[in-house]
């Protein structure tokens, strides 16, 4: 259960990011990072070991976000905002 979250905020980081080099380390005590592998074969740890919910926070923060979708719903109220507050 635990590496499955965190390998899930890995997966969810590659498809952002459009890079399939990222990947997950888990140290000896049961500890997170990410890591980035390099052209030459060696990998980049990108952070230092943490536990799973901050990994999993720090990876979900890392790079390139998904713009939130938003419904019509949503546009209207925020122009009716707009009007209102301007």
């Amino acid at each position: 259960m635990r590496s499955t979250k965190a390998s899930g905020a890995v997966e969810r980081l590659k498809r952002r990011s459009e890079n399939a080099y990222y990947s997950l380390v888990i140290s000896g005590n049961g500890l997170f990072s990410l890591a980035l592998m390099k052209g030459n074969g060696e990998s980049e740890r990108l952070c230092s070991p943490m536990q799973l919910d901050d990994f999993v926070t720090f990876t979900n923060g890392y790079g390139a976000q998904t713009p939130k979708k938003l419904s019509k719903l949503d546009i209207e109220f925020s122009k009716q905002l707009k009007k209102s507050t301007g």
